[in-house]
């Protein structure tokens, strides 16, 4: 699908606004079998069919037996209903078709019906029901409700029906369903060409015509093998449209799931059809890719230039369940045959590559049942899921999430996004669930797939509270991190008040934090302006004012506009220190181009002299490139030298996506965070061969997992990463687009490990919707 910034998209369906202002039927929509058409007209004066017909329709995702069920039908007033049994099964998105009298020889003969009954329906009013039973109904005019009725039409002058009665057929046509069942006769239901199917398939409007099937169009693999083709009569069902086209999908799909039946129809401006219009399609088949040509994201297959016939109504194709009783996506693997791009390399394999079943599904309408919030909902509306409340899904974590493991990127996740339907993604957190089942139609932009909602959700809230960690006991100090995420005194109060609650109570107000993206005095303004103490300054205050102890802090001020970040913000690392607890070793500030050293004291006591304190560490390295320069700070806890280095690596903003075109990712912030990797463990290697005892606490948000080459970097020159001490569960401080993940890190020296040490990740912010950063802090207690 084409998303332009300033264009909004829109689902329009027959069926929604009149849904809305209808009174609704008690009776729930039917989960799987639905009338699907009625024609009344048989045999008669001008006919179009020799005999009446029900068509039934199975919108589930299994095949439902109808042994014992019937097909029933009263005139539009009447009060006695004639019975026509049932027998036989209809196949998951399959019809059904039940023949019924004549009333003449007028008329194209039927296919073969899947069952006969004798019954002399009205054109233009009366009332079908469906029902579990072959007895007939004694409810007399009050049955669109009754016990075993699984659904239930009325039309023209009909006394009963669902919401509002649909108008009347003739003997030229017929009512057919144009959308999904909303329980609304009148919505639901219109009047066109009949087009009577059994369950072969056979029949006027069937599946045999002598185009293009859509699955020819979109092939087994990411691109077309008809791309830059005309293509003519290419026909499906509309099930989703945008302003700027429209997707619409075969009904009668083929045996491979390896073929989308689906695919999405550029008109450049807003489409004239609707859900349930079965449209001829004749186009050229493009290749369309999301961002440009340059970028690394997949393409995907449109159908453009398009001349579009309405040939009719029919029910929306039934949507595919990703999950349990449907279509199983891979649950660890994203692509492990393709190396370079996989629209050129590789084999297309949708039962193992994640990044292939996605492809095979691309364009058609799906659903996610009981889907389990994996992520919180984003600044842009999207929800990350698991279906089947997480169910056969990887590591979860104890809060609900799902765990990034070495090789392991959770394919299973599928993002849940409004595009189509403002507001139809609630405010969620992790462990939420939804009151019903996610519907929409599955398309690719920003790097993944996305479901894109036709339908809205609402939230069933779970449990999930911010946690508080342990405050430091006697002989204890607490050295913590946090990414406060771009922090400038032109924020609202409100954040540095919550920002402050978290530190004084979440965090049990720590001995010493190191703090990253604290910005200059004014924020993203693009001055000259470097300066932060007002920044620090109204941090400190609002600590004070949650009732926490007296806290200083220390940092330098960057070059103007070198150290990366929002535009004009200047972040930098710095340090909060409780002035109850450590004190700050003598010396004097580094500049922001003056790289620190560290020398032999002579002072066995305090083995260390640093040249400066604090100081950067190899500021002017082109390691450190519009990025953070780590910062070395050091105190002093009950008279003992603690070296704290403040980090913020590169981001990993350029990489490849997980599910771009490049297979592996191709993940070039890498190698900026190796150069800074290697610097501060070359840092911490001449502390330690000073001072092989050297108390040394490296924090702050690395920018990559517990298991990546950059940290391996630091533990090689042995220190310790907490996070990867913690139990799998437990191992994240972040959460993206439902992977949650490590990417802040405390790593500490082997005389810290020894003396002991307990540690801490504190969950109040990744994995909540309303968040004062998108980073978990995290603290560990130290024994000096």
């Amino acid at each position: 699908m084409r998303n332009a910034i300033g264009r909004t998209a829109v689902f329009l369906t027959a069926a929604l606004g009149l849904a809305a202002l209808a009174p609704a039927s008690a009776q729930a929509t039917s989960p799987d079998v639905l009338i699907g058409e009625i024609y009344g007209g048989g045999g008669n004066s001008g006919a179009s069919h020799a005999n009446d017909y029900v068509e039934l329709y199975n919108r589930g995702a299994a095949a439902v037996a109808l042994s014992g069920w019937s097909v029933q039908y009263a005139s539009a007033s009447g009060t006695t209903w004639a019975a026509t049994p049932l027998s036989g099964s209809i196949p998951a998105g399959g019809r059904y078709l039940v023949k019924l009298a004549s009333g003449g020889a007028t008329g194209a003969a039927l296919p073969t019906p899947d069952a006969t009954g004798s019954t002399n329906m009205s054109a233009t009013a009366g009332k079908v029901a469906l029902v579990t039973t072959t007895s007939a109904l004694t409810c007399g005019s009050n049955c669109d409700t009754a016990a075993g009725v699984r659904d239930f039409a009325g039309y023209g002058s009909a006394n009963d029906f669902e919401g509002a009665a649909a108008a009347g057929g003739s003997n030229t046509t017929s009512i057919a369903r144009g959308a999904t069942d909303t329980d609304n006769n009148a919505a639901d239901f219109t009047a066109g060409t009949p087009s009577p199917q059994n369950t072969a398939g056979g029949g006027g409007g069937g599946c045999a015509y002598p185009g293009t099937r859509i699955r020819a169009v979109q092939g087994k693999a990411h691109k077309s093998p008809l791309a830059g083709a005309a293509v003519s009569d290419v026909r499906g069902v509309v099930t989703a449209r945008n302003t700027t086209g429209f997707w619409f999908q075969d009904p009668c799909p083929d045996a491979d799931p390896a073929t989308s039946e689906a695919v999405f129809v550029y008109t450049s401006s807003a489409p004239t059809v609707a859900a349930g219009d079965e449209v001829a399609v004749n186009a050229t088949v493009t290749e369309y890719r999301p961002g440009g040509a340059s970028t690394a994201n997949l393409s995907t297959t449109e159908l453009t230039a398009p001349s579009v016939t309405k040939l009719g109504t029919k029910p929306v194709p039934a949507a595919t369940v990703i999950g349990s009783g449907g279509r199983v996506p891979p649950t660890a693997v994203i692509d492990n045959d393709a190396n370079g791009d996989v629209e050129t390399a590789g084999t297309f394999d949708a039962a193992t590559d994640g990044i292939d079943f996605y492809e095979s599904l691309e364009g058609m309408r799906v659903q996610v049942n009981n889907p389990v919030a994996a992520g919180p909902t984003s600044g842009h509306a999207e929800i990350p899921v698991l279906a089947d409340n997480g169910a056969g899904a990887g590591v979860r974590t104890t809060r609900g999430g799902i765990m990034v493991k070495a090789g392991d990127f959770n394919p299973e996740r599928v993002i849940l996004d409004d595009a189509l339907l403002a507001g139809s993604t609630p405010a969620v957190n992790v462990g939420d669930h939804f009151s019903g089942p996610a519907v929409g139609v599955l398309d690719y932009d920003f790097g993944g797939f996305r479901l894109e909602l036709t339908s809205a959700l609402t939230r069933v809230a779970g449990t999930l509270a911010p946690e508080t960690t342990t405050a430091a006991g006697a002989g204890e100090v607490s050295v913590a991190t946090f990414n406060v995420e771009n922090l400038d005194p032109a924020d609202p109060q409100a954040k540095f008040d919550g920002l402050a609650r978290q530190i004084v109570t979440n965090l049990a107000a720590p001995g010493i934090l190191a703090v990253e993206e604290i910005q200059d005095n004014d924020g993203p303004a693009n001055s000259s302006t470097v300066d932060a103490a007002q920044t620090f300054g109204k941090l400190i205050a609002a600590i004070t004012a949650a009732g926490g102890p007296s806290y200083d802090y220390r940092q330098v001020n960057p070059v103007d506009d070198a150290d990366g970040g929002e535009p004009g913000g200047n972040i930098r690392v710095g340090f909060l220190f409780r002035t109850d607890k450590v004190s700050f070793a003598p010396g004097s500030p580094g500049g922001p181009t003056t790289a620190v050293s560290a020398s032999a004291s002579g002072n066995s006591a305090d083995p260390i002299a640093l040249s400066a304190n604090p100081g950067r560490i190899q500021p002017a390295n082109t390691a450190f490139n519009a990025s953070r320069k780590p910062l070395v700070g050091k105190f002093l806890v009950g008279g003992k030298p603690l070296y704290v280095i403040a980090n913020h690596f590169n981001s990993k903003g350029g990489d490849d996506p997980l599910f771009g075109r490049r297979q592996p990712p191709v993940l070039s912030s890498e190698t900026q965070r190796n150069q800074q990797a290697a610097i501060v463990a070359d840092f911490v290697t001449k502390l330690r061969a000073i001072d092989s005892a050297a108390r040394i606490v490296v924090a702050g948000d690395l920018n990559d997992f517990e298991f990546s080459a950059p940290v391996s970097k630091l533990t090689a020159v042995g220190l310790t990463d907490l996070p990867g001490t913690l139990p799998d569960a437990e191992r994240y401080t972040y959460v993206y687009e439902g992977n949650s993940q490590v990417l802040d890190h405390i790593l500490v020296s082997p005389a810290l490990v020894s003396a002991g040490y307990a540690y801490d990740v504190v969950h109040v912010n990744a994995e909540f919707a309303a968040q004062l950063s998108d980073h978990d802090p995290q603290v560990v207690r130290l024994k000096i």
